[in-house]
């Protein structure tokens, strides 16, 4: 595998293993973060292969972006990284919601250059759709930006493949970026025929489902009230088992290329037509450090599907 690559028509070039930081600063999504352990996480990351870096208004209220603008700012190194950030969460008198205006889309940028401490931002997601802002001139106002160099690469979350296509009737967005994985491989069907055929790369996140997809579970794990797992359909009853069951047996394939089971699984994404590069998330820097490891593994034809037919 090369050890850059180009994400869709943009001109930005990322290392395929990215970084997704929502536990970076993410206090409203992980409750007992350590900011120091965060920062020292991040510039563990900088000082890696790794140069892509994906965050959010949303993790943390803009904390993310802020401890990421710190760490990098004193590292010299904003050059060399591609960082992507998203917004389009409003927050007014206590309530939030969603805004896609262009209005609130240049001062969400602006916001976010100044969190960030930059004066210019790779890609710029508008993370959730809104229910009234036409989605063609929400991008209309993002291409100004990037026309301002205060952007480089528009980019979508979370957008139905209508509101994609509504979206890019001017040939404006280079990225999407929503919810794939082993587990969940609709989107093959019903969105990356549509991806490729426009020059749009793909960005799946939860790429390992909650720790499903790493072989770290055996099938006997209960999950107390509040965790997340608790809700999630994938974890529960026979579907859990079912899906252990599964991961279990690309243990042969790991063993076969000498790396973890999570390697296994984001090499079988990089086959992926749309997916140039995968964010997974880390806490710790050996995690980190695995990740990476996906680079050793290029996937045969029957290794491949065999993966594929596994996960039907």
């Amino acid at each position: 595998m090369n050890h850059k690559t180009q994400l869709g028509s943009s001109q930005l070039q990322v290392h395929p293993i990215g970084f997704g930081a929502n536990a970076i600063g993410g206090h409203n999504l992980y409750p007992d973060l350590d900011e120091e352990e965060n920062r020292q996480m991040v510039n563990y990351i900088i000082q890696s292969d790794i140069n892509f870096i994906d965050t959010a208004y949303a993790y943390g209220n803009g904390r993310s972006e802020e401890i990421l603008g710190e760490v990098i700012a004193e590292s010299g190194r904003r050059e060399s990284l591609i960082i992507a950030t998203k917004a389009s969460h409003r927050r007014v008198n206590g309530e939030t919601f969603h805004d896609n205006s262009p209005d609130f889309l240049k001062q969400a940028v602006e916001e976010a250059l100044n969190r960030l401490q930059t004066d210019y931002i790779d890609l710029f997601y508008l993370h959730y759709p809104d229910k009234k802002t036409p989605k063609n001139e929400a991008v209309a106002a993002l291409q100004e930006l990037k026309e301002a160099g205060k952007i480089k690469a528009i980019g979508l979350s979370n957008f139905s493949l209508d509101q994609i296509k509504e979206a890019n009737k001017e040939g404006c967005v280079e990225v999407v970026q929503d919810h794939y994985n082993l587990l969940h491989r609709d989107l093959e069907q019903s969105l990356f025929p549509y991806l490729q055929e426009n020059n749009i790369s793909f960005v799946p996140f939860f790429p390992f489902q909650s720790g499903l997809l790493t072989g770290k579970y055996d099938g006997s794990e209960s999950f107390p009230d509040g965790d997340l797992r608790q809700g999630q359909a994938d974890f529960q009853g026979q579907r859990f088992q079912d899906n252990v069951k599964k991961v279990q047996q690309l243990k042969p394939l790991a063993k076969k290329y000498n790396v973890s089971i999570s390697n296994i699984v984001l090499a079988f994404y990089l086959t992926r037509g749309p997916i140039q590069a995968v964010i997974p998330g880390a806490k710790k820097p050996e995690q980190i450090d695995n990740n990476l490891k996906t680079m050793q593994v290029n996937l045969s034809k029957d290794d491949i599907a065999l993966i594929d037919q596994l996960f039907k």
